[in-house]
């Protein structure tokens, strides 16, 4: 399914076993077909930063409001925090190519 997958906390690329990263895309994935209006994955990039979450779809920002902003902010959060290597988040880049 993941053609290329990157994930980033403050910067720093986070390295990613295939079942870490098909998790990641699995979840994620779900995540955004739920949204309205969206379509196939070929590319999708998320960025958080703060309370800040911009989801690039296909190349056009997804608009979302405030309380899917959180979950999506707190759920990213959560499956970063718990890989080897990463303390405290303050900026999250995710990148999927399928």
């Amino acid at each position: 399914m993941t053609k290329e997958m990157g994930l980033s906390v403050n910067d720093t690329p986070i390295e990613l076993d295939y079942f870490v990263q098909g998790f990641i895309d699995h979840t994620i994935g779900g995540m955004v077909a739920a949204l309205e209006g969206t379509g196939e994955i070929e590319n999708l990039k998320i960025l958080i930063k703060g309370d800040i979450v911009e989801i690039n779809l296909n190349n056009a920002l997804v608009p979302i409001k405030p309380f899917v902003s959180k979950i999506f902010k707190n759920t990213i959060e959560g499956m970063a925090s718990s890989l080897k290597g990463v303390g405290e988040i303050n900026k999250i880049d995710i990148s999927i190519r399928r």
